[in-house]
């Protein structure tokens, strides 16, 4: 039986650091190689003293390999960076614990404004929006950041068209990427693909953190951070640990879903976040072969929901096909000349007359 890089991981998972932890997980290991039978590896200690109190690890290393089935060899090196001590190495490792934040909401260096994109329950097209109005804001000539902060179901690397993994030269700042003129990140560039995010709340919070302040995001007009539907963890870090804009609120306008919308706008109002207006999607659907209008999900309900609320009302948008097939494309339809981006693009305009975009 062969024996691979994984399995020799999970042996060096299981060796002692003697100051906690172990070789794995503290990011010790260094050049590993596995070739017909011989385990070649390198523990890289932080300074002399460490590498010393590290021989009885590397000791244990070698006899717990040699033991394994399949191993010939096993050739482990020590080495020492210098006399002083070094700082555990950085980690890119998204979902870590959130660290202590003191001051309430704080701003991002570099960045005008942040609007958060948000719904009350899934499946209400949010996503879509979020990504056409980042498009549309680039293009009507604004420098935008687009941040996925659905963690469970990251859906922009599909809609934007991405999938390369961020680059990180020094290991502690992500450089993001940028499509159709925006910049961008997600949660589901940093996985493989299909593989679930399986995280308890403070995990979901650090993430948030790290994707707000490890990234490079530069120099932005705005950035538009896409919610996960409902309201939870997520949103509740993001309102009380950045300072934000306000919130566009998306909903379909049959009963059963402005339920829940009013459900998000309820939590802004006790978070203290401003509602920037209401988005009524999949408002209106022509018939590509006879031109017929229909309301599949009725409509002028969230029109009339802000105006009982006294909120704006940014507009209508459609259900079309094309938009669907654009966005599984990866060019959203706001990049496009069709004109069905022209609801976006008034979208962005209404934003930008209101001083938010």
């Amino acid at each position: 039986m062969a024996v691979d890089r994984d399995r020799v991981m999970q042996v060096l998972g299981g060796i002692a650091h003697p100051g906690g932890g172990d070789l794995a997980g503290l990011d010790l290991i260094r050049a590993l190689s596995v070739e017909d039978g011989v385990v070649r590896f390198v523990i890289e200690a932080g300074s002399p003293e460490e590498a010393r109190a590290l021989a009885p690890a590397q000791a244990e290393a070698e006899a717990r390999l040699r033991a394994l089935p399949g191993v010939t060899s096993v050739q482990v090196v020590m080495t020492a960076h210098g006399p002083a001590a070094k700082a555990p190495p950085p980690s890119l490792k998204i979902g870590q614990h959130p660290t202590p934040q003191a001051g309430g909401p704080q701003k991002i260096s570099g960045i005008d404004r942040i609007i958060a994109v948000a719904s009350g329950k899934g499946g209400v097209g949010k996503s879509t929006v979020a990504s056409n109005l980042a498009v549309a804001l680039a293009r009507a000539g604004r420098r935008v950041g687009l941040l996925d902060a659905d963690i469970y179901g990251p859906s922009q690397p599909k809609m934007m068209g991405v999938s390369k993994r961020p680059a990180s030269p020094d290991g502690k700042i992500i450089e993001p990427l940028v499509a159709h003129g925006v910049t961008m990140m997600s949660i589901g560039l940093m996985l493989k693909e299909d593989e679930a995010v399986v995280w308890r709340g403070p995990m979901l919070m650090g993430a948030l953190q790290q994707l707000l302040g490890q990234v490079a995001w530069g120099r932005l007009d705005v950035l538009i951070i896409d919610l996960p539907p409902g309201t939870g963890d997520v949103q509740l870090t993001l309102c009380q640990r950045t300072q934000l804009t306000g919130a566009i609120v998306v909903s379909t306008p049959q009963d059963v879903a402005l339920l829940d919308a009013r459900k998000a706008l309820d939590m802004f109002q006790k978070l203290k976040t401003p509602v920037l207006g209401l988005v009524e999607n999949m408002s209106t659907y022509v018939c590509p072969n006879c031109g017929h209008e229909a309301h599949i999900f009725g409509h002028g309900g969230v029109a009339a929901e802000a105006a009982k609320l006294g909120l704006p009302f940014l507009g209508e948008l459609p259900l079309a096909l094309d938009v669907r097939v654009a966005g599984d494309a990866g060019t959203p339809i706001a990049a496009t000349d069709s004109p069905l981006a022209e609801p976006y693009a008034r979208l962005a305009q209404r934003l930008i007359a209101g001083g938010m975009g």
